[in-house]
């Protein structure tokens, strides 16, 4: 099912690969799969960021472009690439600086074959014993009647626009929080109401509802112990 970001995805495909672009999108298991993880850049509160997955697969398409694989065939020879780069890069990455290696290991791989059962391929490939790593280039190299169109560079693209959408979203809000200290009271009350919709990003929805809840629990304490005579109290 289609959503709003799926028009940019095809944008950029259209861009890329004029009239083969809609084909490309129907073909491509890593594009569906995008499209699929991209949807929260507006949806609502409910769906987060997929941070994680889409980062693991950006680091290793990224790593695979700046040795320019995507212009030869020695990817097959390529030693991999170094699990302590790769993880550092995605830490570097807008959201990314508390990430795991989970991803990396095993859960993008696992997610991918859930929606995908079918497909031949996962997205990484990895040799336990070196750490090293690889992106399938299965996945990156997609047929329409005779032509291969290798679509790497649209994966970083795709990538890059819904980061893009996410911190736009999240710079919105900062300034709409600005502005709400002129509120009236009224006022206030319409703009929580607002950032706390079923449209609204999840961090933004997770830090709004934070606030409500410190702010109507600042001055409540609770008691609490293992003997009546030795209580303790803490403000919540």
């Amino acid at each position: 099912m289609e959503h709003e970001f799926t028009k940019i995805t095809k944008q950029i495909l259209a861009q890329n690969f004029s009239a083969s672009g809609e084909q490309i999108f129907a073909a491509s298991e890593l594009i569906q799969y995008l499209d699929i993880k991209t949807k929260s850049a507006n949806k609502g509160s409910k769906s987060r960021g997929s941070f994680a997955n889409l980062y693991a697969i950006y680091v290793l398409v990224e790593d695979y472009l700046l040795k320019d694989f995507h212009q030869s065939e020695m990817y097959s020879d390529y030693e991999g690439a170094v699990y302590t780069n790769i993880f550092k890069r995605q830490r570097e990455l807008p959201f990314g600086q508390k990430l795991q290696n989970h991803a990396l290991n095993h859960r993008l791989n696992e997610e991918f074959k859930r929606y995908f059962a079918t497909c031949d391929f996962i997205p990484i490939l990895r040799n336990p014993k070196t750490n090293r790593y690889w992106f399938n280039e299965n996945l990156l190299k997609v047929k329409i009647q005779e032509n291969v169109h290798n679509i790497a560079e649209t994966v970083i693209q795709i990538v890059d626009a819904y980061v893009e959408a996410k911190r736009d979203s999240f710079e919105k809000f900062l300034q709409l929080c600005k502005e709400a200290q002129t509120l009236t009271e009224e006022q206030a009350i319409e703009f929580i109401k607002q950032i706390v919709a079923p449209t609204v990003d999840a961090r933004i929805f997770e830090i709004v509802s934070y606030s409500i809840l410190k702010y109507y629990y600042s001055d409540r304490s609770i008691y609490w112990g293992y003997e009546v005579d030795r209580l303790q109290q803490e403000n919540l």
